[in-house]
């Protein structure tokens, strides 16, 4: 037989080469030690007890064993020959007094020794007690954990509504599960915008399309087409086209909003309103006062713009007295935007369905050619992207009031100054029919 430089036969090491890979597998598995957490927590707590056990052990041995017995009085309390000053006998000869030490000091390292010996055992019995007793504690500790996770693993994409919810005390799990929680809502809430996104699209760009297919084939079916009737469609399929890109800007902004915002700025309400106060139109009175916000400065513009298009598009037809209101500033800490106009009279049941997409009074679906029917849902998808809130009432008179509160800023308020910041200061503006 062949010995190796290292010492090892050729036989024994073909024969350990040669062990199957799934036997391998176990021995190294076994080697990197348990992967189950709560085997960890078990061997976490023995080991523990064990050393604790085992140091406690060895103070009482040093205690013992460096503490000299006294001979001179009986366990029973009774008083030593000291103590009533008479000799027991005669005195023992040196060599049974050295007998007698030696054999004390025999007994003495016996009895350490079986000391020893019976408090190893002691505690290695409860060793073996501490892993059950931690293997039950484990468990019972991670018994919340294994619950969320087969309540996770039920969870899908067409169940995202279900939650842990997880019982128990406030404790650092049941934090856990609520952040769990809180997450998987606002992925609910981008899955259910995605899929509104997907089905709103699909409905609304349906009727352009077809619109341009119509005029298309209608121009190609002519054959005495002329210029200027060819011209016309392009001009019709262009027009087309541009409705197209409104509604498919205006669906992009509502499921951006939707989907939390990425951009955080200070902005004033009072700038962003006095720059797009509506030209032309309805009588337009504004009063403007700082009103800081923290939040994505083009979703609050698309806000404003909103809400003034809707303000000056819902009113008074051409010959009659129209108005629109604009307020900015703060109330009750919070900074709020208000704004009314005249109009018809809103039926107060129904102001809920105007912050519905493609949703209008007396329709189910919005295609008039001056809107698309997702003003006030953008107003109010932006504002709850910005954790504000959107109130609505109609007044007695016709017309509709709202009101848009935000968070209020914790930040230092204003900003640096700015050529051309006329925010700052309380101003009013008013601008009467063009």
């Amino acid at each position: 037989m062949k010995v190796t430089a290292g010492g090892v036969p050729d036989r024994v090491r073909a024969t350990v080469g040669g062990i199957p890979g799934r036997v391998r597998s176990v021995f190294s598995g076994g080697l990197r030690g348990p992967r189950s957490i709560r085997w960890r927590l078990t061997l976490l707590y023995s080991a523990l007890f064990a050393v604790a056990g085992a140091a406690l052990l060895a103070f009482t041995y040093v205690l013992v064993a460096t503490t000299e017995p006294s001979l001179a009085g009986s366990a029973s309390g009774q008083p030593s020959l000291d103590e009533v000053g008479e000799p027991a006998g005669p005195a023992a000869p040196p060599k049974v007094a050295a007998y007698v030490a030696e054999r004390l000091s025999l007994l003495r390292v016996e009895q350490l020794h079986q000391f020893l010996v019976e408090s190893g055992v002691a505690l290695g019995v409860m060793t073996v007690v501490s892993v059950a007793l931690g293997w039950l504690m484990a468990g019972r500790v991670l018994a919340p954990l294994r619950t969320m996770t087969t309540a996770a693993r039920r969870i899908s994409a067409d169940n995202l509504h279900e939650r842990l919810a997880a019982p128990g005390p406030d404790d650092e799990l049941k934090a856990m599960a609520d952040t769990f929680d809180a997450v998987l809502g606002r992925v609910e809430g981008a899955f259910e915008a995605q899929k509104q996104f997907v089905a709103n699209a699909s409905h609304e760009l349906r009727t352009p399309l077809t619109l341009q297919q119509a005029i298309v084939d209608v121009a190609l079916a002519d054959p005495d087409a002329s210029v200027e009737s060819l011209r016309a469609a392009c001009l019709r399929v262009r027009a087309a086209g541009q409705e197209q890109e409104r509604l498919i800007d205006a669906l992009l902004t509502l499921a951006r909003s939707q989907r939390g915002l990425q951009r955080r700025e200070f902005v004033d309400l009072a700038v962003i309103v006095r720059a797009r106060v509506p030209e032309g139109g309805p009588r337009v009175v504004a009063e403007l006062a700082p009103a800081p916000v923290l939040g994505d400065p083009q979703l609050i513009e698309r806000l404003v713009v909103n809400l003034a298009d809707n303000a000056v598009r819902h009113n008074h037809p051409e010959g009659e007295e129209s108005w629109v209101r604009l307020w900015t500033g703060m109330d009750g800490g919070r900074p709020v935007l208000r704004i009314a106009n005249s109009g018809p009279v809103i039926p107060p049941d129904q102001v809920a369905w105007l912050f519905q997409p493609f949703r209008r009074l007396g329709a189910e679906r919005v295609r008039k050619r001056d809107g698309l029917g997702l003003g006030l849902s953008i107003v109010e998808a932006v504002a709850t992207a910005h954790g504000g809130t959107v109130e609505a009432w109609p007044r007695a008179e016709g017309g509709l009031s709202v009101r848009v509160g935000f968070p209020p800023s914790v930040s230092t308020w204003p900003p640096p100054a700015t050529s051309g910041s006329s925010g700052l200061a309380e101003v009013a503006v008013e601008r009467r029919r063009g």
